[in-house]
This record gives structure tokens, C-alpha cells and sequence, in this order.
């Protein structure tokens, strides 16, 4: 008895005491980030800046958390390799980590931490494979987008990577989670959800997004860090603006009147920008305005690697409409 008690007691500490040190092991986002930081600047080189290695990184994060074919990567980092790439097309041990045999079936795994081996699962061999792999390609921001053509074999995607490394290069931080809601808080506005609504106008059709009623020329804002990727006329959203960010979303702005002074193709906006004005164009030819009543429409689109498909924006404008009245609250000059 005394003895069951004893091995009773010893597996008891031992649990305890495991459990303490994993929780002590566990990181803040804040140190992911910084550790996550120190690798892209460590391996980082004259032509290929943190910012390139950072976007493939962030792109690679992106696609697998939402693709049920990818499991994600148990690392400070997200790249991952396939068999063929690491340990060559011909090679029978998909998991090797043998520098020689990988070399001989012309496998591209490589070791960045010096223990000999070529470790997948190991985010310094993975940033050395990676490097590696790019160095010898890449010279300019040309090399470097016929470089992830050739890897990826998808032009959207090698816009989503460029767009995530311009971001990183003007914000020069990892951290870019700050959103916005779309409209101003200080004008009246309502919404609820639509989203499958039916939608007859150019045929029948369910509709993407979220309707937010409000006055014609009420301001709209960019929810996030991104790129203006379109801008122009559309015969269903009438005047439009097409937003990327550094997480495969493209928010889409519809049937505003007008855009904001400085809103381009190409422009760099962030949390809170005002980018347009609402309206009630679309619906029609270039010009067409006032068949419905004035309004934003938001639509949110997710690029998994393969396709891009709409999703619900409601929980999400409700959550940043919240915590965009809780940061006014406490500090009403920020209106």
C-alpha cells in the first residue's frame, strides 16, 4: 500500500512539475513575433531582404490555416517543403534528414544549425533550405517574383507575396492585427447581416458580403493593413475599391460615390483610412447611381493557394465595431 501510494505521489510531482515547465515554455505572441523577426533578419542578405523572407513566410501561414490538405507547421515559422523538394524526387526515405543521401537524389533540404542533419522540422534548417534555394535565383524584385513564379506556378499568388512583402517593408513590423470598422462611428449608420441574400440584378445570384446603410458621402475606412489592389468602375458595385492584406484577404468596398484624395492602385493604407465615401452607384453602365438606397457593401474573400472564395463579414464587422466604441470610449479625441 505504503509503495502505491508512494508511485502515486512520484507521478503526481512528475505531471505537475511537466506541465509547469511546458506552460513557462509557452510564448506570447508578442515573442513568436520577435523570434519570428530575429530569423528573417539573421538570414536575411543584401538581395533578399527580411521583408521577401517574411512574406513567403506569412503566405505559407496563411494557406495552411485554412487548408484541411496541409497540416500546420509545429515552428516558430510556416514554410514547408514537399518530400520531392527536400529530399529529392527519387529518394525512398520521404523523411530523410541524411545530408549525403539527400545531395545524391538532388533533394534541396539543407542544415542551417550545423548538427548535421537536414531537419524539416527544424525552423533554422528550414530558413537556411530557403535562402539557399532563393539566393542563387534572385538579384532584383524582378529575380524575385520570376523565382516564386517558378516555385508556385500561380500568379495570385506571387501578388499575394509581393503585396505582403511591400506592407512589411513600410511597416517594418510583424505585428499588423489592428482593424478598423469600416464606417465612421460618428455618423449614423445601420446593419445586419445579408449575407445569401438573393440578388437579381444581372442575374440570380446569392449575395457576398454585408450591407451598412448610411447617408451618401459618410466616410469609409479600410479595415486593415493593404494594398489597393482595384479601383475603378464595376457594373455590379459601381464605383469599387479592392483591398489586399498580409493574411490572403481581399476586402472589397462597393457602390461608394467617390473616393479619398490619395487613393490609387497601388496605395498603402491601413487601419482606419479613409479610402471613399458612401454611395449608391452600380447597377448599370459607368456612371450609374441611385437604383437602391446609399450604402457600403463589404465583402471579404480568402485566398487559400488554389482558389479565392467569399466568406461572411458580419461577426467581424460587429466585433470591430465594438472595439472600435470601446478605444473612442475611452478616449473621445480620437474621433
Amino acid at each position: 500500500m505504503r509503495l502505491l501510494v508512494k508511485s502515486l505521489s512520484i507521478g503526481f510531482l512528475f505531471l505537475f512539475f511537466t506541465s509547469e515547465v511546458s506552460a513557462a515554455e509557452e510564448l506570447t505572441r508578442e515573442q513568436i513575433l520577435d523570434k519570428r523577426m530575429d530569423y528573417y533578419i539573421r538570414y536575411s542578405t543584401d538581395t533578399l531582404p527580411w521583408y521577401y523572407l517574411a512574406a513567403v513566410d506569412q503566405y505559407e501561414r496563411n494557406i495552411q490555416e485554412v487548408r484541411k490538405d496541409l497540416p500546420e507547421r509545429d515552428g516558430v515559422v510556416a514554410i514547408q517543403f514537399t518530400d520531392d523538394f527536400w529530399v529529392g524526387p527519387l529518394n525512398p526515405l520521404g523523411d530523410d534528414t541524411n545530408l549525403t543521401t539527400i545531395s545524391f537524389f538532388d533533394g534541396q533540404g539543407r542544415d542551417g544549425n550545423n548538427d548535421g542533419f537536414a531537419d524539416r522540422q527544424n525552423d533554422e534548417d528550414v530558413m537556411f533550405t530557403l535562402v539557399q534555394y532563393l539566393s542563387p535565383r534572385v538579384h532584383s524584385e524582378k529575380d524575385f517574383q520570376r523565382a516564386l513564379r517558378e516555385y508556385y506556378d500561380k500568379e495570385i499568388t506571387v501578388k499575394q507575396i509581393m503585396t505582403n512583402a511591400k506592407i512589411y517593408k513600410t511597416y517594418e513590423v510583424l505585428n499588423l492585427d489592428k482593424r478598423a470598422f469600416v464606417l465612421s462611428i460618428r455618423h449614423d449608420y445601420s446593419y445586419r447581416s445579408t449575407w445569401g441574400d438573393r440578388r437579381g440584378w444581372g442575374g440570380r445570384r446569392m449575395h457576398e458580403g454585408t450591407d451598412l446603410f448610411a447617408y451618401s458621402g459618410v466616410p469609409v475606412k479600410s479595415a486593415t493593413h493593404g494594398i489597393v489592389e482595384t479601383k475603378g468602375w464595376n457594373d455590379y458595385g459601381g464605383w469599387r475599391v479592392g483591398i489586399r492584406d498580409v493574411n490572403n484577404t481581399y476586402h472589397y468596398y462597393a457602390h461608394l460615390s467617390g473616393y479619398a484624395k490619395g487613393i490609387e492602385e497601388g496605395s498603402i493604407v491601413e487601419p482606419g483610412t479613409v479610402v471613399g465615401y458612401v454611395g449608391s452607384s452600380g447597377y448599370g453602365k459607368k456612371g450609374t447611381s441611385g437604383k437602391f438606397a446609399p450604402h457600403l457593401h463589404y465583402g471579404m474573400y480568402k485566398y487559400n493557394g488554389r482558389t479565392e472564395w467569399a466568406y461572411d463579414p458580419f461577426p467581424l464587422l460587429q466585433k470591430w465595431e465594438r472595439e472600435e466604441k470601446i478605444r473612442y470610449k475611452l478616449n473621445p479625441a480620437a474621433k
